[in-house]
C-alpha cells in the first residue's frame, strides 16, 4: 500500500510543502478507507470536515432546485468545506464510485492550520476562489436552463397553434381548388354572353374583397335562413352550406334573387357554387396569412427576448424588454390575467444585458401570475425617478406572508409544492438586479403585492 504521505504529497495543494507539515496534517487527520458506493459526506449535514481524496475514484451527488446533479471527481482534489468558507452545510453527498482513501480535517482546527501550514492556506484560498467561480458558472447556466424551461412549453404551444391553422387551412384549399375549377368548366360549356360573365366576376369580387366588418351572429343566422329558404324555392335544396358561408358575407337575398332570374338554373348552380369557393379561399388565405404573421411575431419577439444578433450589452429601452416578455407570455396571461400597463411615455434607457433583464421580467411576471392562479389582473407601470428608472410589477393575489418575506430572497427557498417550485427565480432576479447596479423592494399585502426594481438610467431622457 502506497503511504499517506506520498499520496497526500501528490495533491497539488500539498506539493513540496516541508515533511514536518505534511507529517502534522496526516496525525490531525482520519484516514477512511472506504468501499464501493460509501459516502464520506452525506447533503444537509454540517460541513465541519475537509477531505483529501488520496486514491480511487469519487462523484458529488445530490439534489439541487428540484433535479439529481452528479459532478465525477477523481483522486487528488481537496474538497468540502475550506479554511474562510461560509458553507453551513454540505451543499452535496460526497461518494467512492471504486475502492477509495480519503483524509478527512476537521474544519474545528482549521485557525491551527492557518498558523502550521501558511502556504497551504494561501493555496487553499486560491481552490475557493476556483470553486466559486466554478459554482457561479453552474448557477448561471442553471438559471438559463431555468428561464428556458418555463417559457418552452408555452413558445411550442403558441408556435404549435397557428402552424397547425395554417395546416389546416392549405390542406383544405386542395380540395376547394378543385370546386373552383370544376364549377369554372362548368360555365365555360355554358353560353353566357359578356355582360352576365361580367356580372358574375364583378358579384365575385366584391365578395371575395368585402372589406367590412361580418353581421354579428343572430343577423347572420336570420340571413342564413333566407338564402337557404331562396336556394330551395329554385330546387337547390343542398346548397345549406352555401347559404352559410354567403351568410358570413353579409350576402343579401335580393342579389341572389337577380342571379336566378338572369340566369338558368344550371348556370346560377355553377356560379354560385364558383362563388362560394372563392369566399372560402379568401377566407382561408386570410387565416394562414395571419398564422403565418402570429409566428413571425413570436419569432421576432424571440429573437428580441434573447437579444440575437445584437450586441449583449447595449442600452435597451425598459419598455420594449417588458413588451417582449409579455408577448413570450401570452400563453399564461390569456387563461384569465388582465394586464394593466402603465409606461411613462418618454423612453427610459438602461445599460444592461438585455436578455439578463428579460429574465428578470420574466420570473416576477410569472410569480405574479402564479400567486393569482392564473386569474387576476396584473399591474405593469414604469417611470423615472431621480437618476433611475422603476419598474413595478404587481398582481392582486392572496400576498405573500411576513413569515415568508424575509426568505423570498434566498436560494432554493420556495412556498410551492414539490415539483411546482424551483426557488431559483428570486434569488436570480436579486443577483442580476445587482449585477446592473440596481435594487429589488417587495411590498406585499392580500390582494395587492407589488416588486419594484430599480435600475441607473443610461442617460437622461430629452
Amino acid at each position: 500500500m502506497v503511504e499517506t504521505s506520498d499520496l497526500l504529497r501528490r495533491v497539488p495543494q500539498f506539493a513540496g510543502l516541508p515533511d514536518d507539515q505534511i507529517a502534522w496534517f496526516i496525525s490531525q487527520s482520519q484516514e477512511l478507507h472506504l468501499k464501493t458506493g460509501e459516502n464520506y459526506s452525506r447533503q444537509g449535514d454540517l460541513a465541519d470536515a475537509m477531505f483529501v481524496l488520496l486514491e480511487g475514484e469519487f462523484q458529488w451527488r445530490g439534489e439541487l432546485a428540484g433535479e439529481t446533479v452528479v459532478f465525477e471527481r477523481k483522486a487528488g482534489e481537496v474538497t468540502g468545506i475550506l479554511p474562510f468558507s461560509r458553507m453551513k452545510q454540505f451543499t452535496l453527498s460526497g461518494r467512492a464510485t471504486s475502492d477509495a482513501r480519503v483524509l478527512r480535517f476537521p474544519a474545528s482546527l482549521f485557525p491551527e492550520l492557518l498558523q502550521k501550514m501558511p502556504e497551504l492556506a494561501t493555496r487553499l484560498v486560491g481552490l475557493m476562489s476556483d470553486r466559486i467561480r466554478e459554482t457561479t458558472r453552474f448557477e448561471q447556466q442553471r438559471d438559463r436552463l431555468a428561464a428556458l424551461g418555463k417559457l418552452s412549453a408555452g413558445l411550442a404551444h403558441e408556435l404549435n397553434n397557428p402552424a397547425s391553422a395554417a395546416k389546416r387551412a392549405t390542406s383544405q384549399l386542395r380540395d376547394i381548388l378543385k370546386r373552383v375549377r370544376d364549377a369554372s368548366h362548368e360555365l365555360g360549356r355554358r353560353e353566357l354572353t359578356a355582360a352576365r360573365r361580367s356580372e358574375i366576376e364583378k358579384l365575385e369580387a366584391s365578395l371575395v374583397q368585402m372589406d367590412g366588418p361580418p353581421p354579428d351572429a343572430l343577423t347572420a343566422s336570420d340571413l342564413e335562413e333566407q338564402l337557404d329558404s331562396l336556394l330551395r324555392s329554385h330546387g337547390q335544396s343542398d346548397l345549406w352550406q352555401l347559404a352559410a358561408d354567403l351568410a358570413r358575407r353579409n350576402f343579401k337575398p335580393e342579389a341572389l334573387e337577380k342571379l336566378f332570374a338572369t340566369l338558368d338554373a344550371g348556370t346560377a348552380r355553377a356560379a354560385l357554387i364558383r362563388i362560394s369557393a372563392s369566399v372560402e379561399i379568401a377566407d382561408l388565405l386570410n387565416q394562414i396569412e395571419h398564422s403565418t404573421s402570429r409566428i413571425s411575431e413570436l419569432v421576432g419577439a424571440i429573437k428580441e427576448y434573447t437579444f440575437m444578433d445584437q450586441s449583449p450589452v447595449q442600452n435597451v429601452d425598459i419598455v420594449k424588454t417588458l413588451e417582449t416578455t409579455l408577448t413570450i407570455l401570452n400563453h399564461k396571461l390569456k387563461g384569465g390575467v388582465a394586464v394593466q400597463r402603465d409606461y411613462q411615455k418618454i423612453p427610459l434607457l438602461v445599460n444592461s444585458f438585455g436578455s439578463e433583464l428579460n429574465q428578470v421580467w420574466t420570473n416576477l411576471i410569472d410569480n405574479a401570475i402564479d400567486a393569482m392562479s392564473g386569474n387576476g389582473e396584473l399591474l405593469v407601470r414604469t417611470y423615472r425617478e431621480d437618476d433611475c428608472v422603476v419598474v413595478e410589477i404587481a398582481d392582486n393575489g392572496p400576498g405573500i406572508s411576513p413569515e415568508v418575506q424575509p426568505h423570498i430572497f434566498e436560494p432554493f427557498f420556495t412556498t410551492k409544492g414539490v415539483g411546482e417550485g424551483t426557488g431559483l427565480g428570486l434569488d436570480t432576479v436579486q443577483r442580476i438586479v445587482k449585477k446592473h447596479r440596481g435594487n429589488i423592494q417587495v411590498r406585499s399585502k392580500p390582494g395587492d403585492t407589488c416588486f419594484q426594481v430599480r435600475l441607473p438610467l443610461a442617460q437622461a431622457p430629452g
